[in-house]
């Protein structure tokens, strides 16, 4: 039997979610057939088929890439000392992805699949708790360091954040003239208003 090279089996696998990104945003989840995945990716149906049986499983790696991602993320903002800092940057990283017309369509599809497969619905209901719960840490611990006001519920407050990213997606989807990365300095006002006592102006 054959020894799998991990780079080289990663690399492949990766080279099919890129390409099957491609063509959902194109053409959307169920208009894109599979073999035009693996004429995006340059590769043949058998090659594909051995990575993921069927656009499900590639929606649903998709799904968890995302979830590692973030994961990733949150966990990186453990020795930082500014948490509320930190949180801006999230908050800044969620415009960049949603002014990306590809990545854009890409999350609108996923969400549409969750609603419809209850298998994608279930992996992005988990996402999204792992990411209110990674929100209520981090405002928790902010609060516990005057960073933020430890008046208000770290999950309360973590719920209406997941809200306020949903609905950035949302808004940019229906408004043509709504430029998610020129809002920065609003949200960002927005966000410090909602978490800081007395603030008047958004955070540099």
């Amino acid at each position: 039997m054959r020894k799998v090279d991990p780079e080289k089996h990663e690399a492949r696998r990766n080279q099919i979610l890129e390409a099957a990104v491609a063509c959902f945003a194109r053409k959307g989840f169920h208009r894109t057939s599979t073999a035009e995945i693996c004429t995006e990716a340059g590769m043949s149906p058998g090659n594909l088929f051995h990575y993921f049986p069927n656009k499900q499983s590639i929606i649903a790696a998709i799904v968890e890439e995302e979830r590692r991602q973030t994961a990733d993320f949150f966990a990186g903002t453990n020795q930082a000392s500014d948490l509320f800092a930190e949180l801006l940057d999230f908050m800044d990283i969620v415009l960049e992805l949603a002014s990306d017309a590809v990545y854009l369509k890409l999350a609108l599809e996923i969400a549409a699949e969750a609603l419809r497969d209850e298998e994608i619905g279930k992996l992005v209901a988990e996402s999204d708790n792992e990411l209110q719960l990674a929100l209520n840490a981090l405002l928790r611990n902010a609060a516990a360091r005057g960073q933020v006001d430890p008046m208000l519920d770290p999950a309360d407050s973590a719920r209406w954040i997941a809200a306020l990213v949903d609905g950035v997606f949302s808004r940019a989807a229906v408004d043509p003239g709504f430029r998610p990365i020129e809002q920065r300095p609003m949200l960002r006002l927005l966000v410090t208003r909602f978490l800081r006592p007395g603030a008047t102006s958004a955070a540099a």
